[in-house]
């Protein structure tokens, strides 16, 4: 398999010493053509790849934050051809894009064409909270086939058993959630995210990245110290929700990724 852009990426910010910084946005927030503007903001103010989510009406794994971004994207009508024509644009900013989804989307899409379609818009990997690896042999196939990452979430709460499993069976990087719970801007970061990051580190040469919780300058720089990739996203849907205008939207997560993007330079 030839190795993705994600895969291309996280071995340049491991020669320049640094980690990756990752935002996420849910497809479709908060609208089609708005999604695309905010995505060419965050490339420009330095954000090195971007984890495009598909919005579910069940997301077990999402806080508020990210589930008011879903609800109004639902809303606005969302389907995978919105998620893919997103894909395609991110992609074509120059910018390494994975999707995040629940597995009903991708059942429903149909395992192989969805695998494809990934391919096809310039999808590096797909992330998918809820799947698990005893369930993932048809995913794992159809990923494989079509040059697709398969990345994986692990929880402080994983045994050294299932996190050697568990990353035997990713690719691009692997998914370290820091702190049991739900996704969402907190005020400080747990340490359970750095024993979690070394205890992956024993099973797998794969780049680890951190998500849940980071939202500013001081955290990124932390996860950055030990993290290969540092990943943000209620803080980007925040300052959007907030925001009383587009563009004032814009300019906040304009300034907030320069900052978190001095953060992850600064982690070493």
């Amino acid at each position: 398999m030839m190795s993705t852009p994600l895969e291309d990426l996280l071995i340049k910010v491991r020669g320049e010493n640094r980690a990756a910084l990752i935002a996420y946005l849910p497809a479709g927030f908060p609208s089609a053509q708005k999604c695309k503007d905010a995505i060419a903001t965050l490339a420009e103010a330095g954000v090195d790849a971007i984890e495009i989510g598909f919005p579910y009406s069940d997301p077990v794994m999402d806080g508020p934050t990210i589930q008011e971004a879903a609800d109004i994207s639902l809303r606005g009508g969302t389907g995978a051809a919105e998620v893919l024509s997103t894909l395609k644009f991110a992609h074509d900013a120059g910018l390494p894009t994975v999707v995040m989804t629940y597995w009903n989307p991708i059942e429903r899409y149909g395992v192989d064409a969805f695998a494809k379609a990934i391919a096809t818009n310039g999808g590096s990997g797909v992330i998918t909270p809820d799947l698990t690896i005893e369930e993932s042999g048809p995913w794992k196939v159809a990923t494989s086939e079509a040059g697709v990452n398969t990345i994986y979430v692990l929880a402080p709460s994983s045994t050294q058993e299932r996190i050697a499993a568990v990353t035997a069976k990713c690719s691009g990087f692997v998914y370290a959630a820091s702190l049991m719970g739900v996704t969402g801007a907190r005020a400080t970061m747990s340490s359970g995210a750095q024993d979690l990051v070394s205890r992956i580190r024993n099973t797998t040469d794969l780049p680890v990245a951190v998500g849940l919780g980071v939202s500013t300058r001081d955290q990124a720089r932390h996860v950055a110290g030990f993290a290969d990739g540092v990943i943000v996203g209620s803080a980007f849907i925040k300052a959007l929700l907030d925001a009383k205008s587009h563009k004032e939207g814009l300019e906040a997560i304009g300034a907030l990724a320069k900052e978190l993007a001095l953060g992850v330079r600064e982690g070493r």
